[in-house]
């Protein structure tokens, strides 16, 4: 979306703000929705740094490190493709989006986090095999939640 004309914006999803006698005032009005429509049902298709050749419209994805072509210099943005062209959300501390490619919900907090899956116990001197197998159970349920990646 284009720059706004004026620097009042909302602190937290960034919306432009209308004022009384504001010209073209629709074009504020839809920069508002476009972006409430990409944040609202927070789901990227992917982790990516290259952008999709043929996006499709409402797609997003988050730009990954070292991101090339229009996504360059927009590392760990949240991109939407709106209207034909590329937008791009600065995420802020307590974002969650669901990964649709890896099935995981991802956190923004200072940076994207995104939970490790732990290694099965194994080794050691005294073997308990109910223990095992309920951190097992545990670590499958976790997965199947979206909790942790599959592996």
């Amino acid at each position: 979306m284009p720059d706004p004309l004026f620097d009042n914006r909302t602190a937290r999803l960034d919306l432009p703000l209308l004022f009384a006698g504001q010209a073209q005032k629709e074009l504020y009005l839809n920069e508002s929705l476009a972006r409430i429509d990409a944040l609202l049902h927070g789901a990227v298709e992917a982790q990516t740094a290259t952008p999709p050749a043929t996006p499709l419209e409402g797609q997003c994805w988050l730009v990954a490190s070292g991101a090339t072509g229009v996504w360059s210099g927009h590392a760990d943005k949240l991109a939407s493709f709106q209207q034909g062209q590329w937008w791009f959300q600065a995420p802020r501390d307590g974002l969650r989006l669901f990964n649709r490619a890896t099935g995981q919900e991802v956190l923004y907090f200072g940076s994207w986090k995104t939970p490790a899956k732990p290694a099965v116990p194994s080794g050691g001197t005294v073997i308990d095999t109910q223990a095992r197998t309920a951190i097992a159970a545990l670590i499958d349920s976790l997965v199947a939640a979206g909790v942790l990646p599959t592996p």
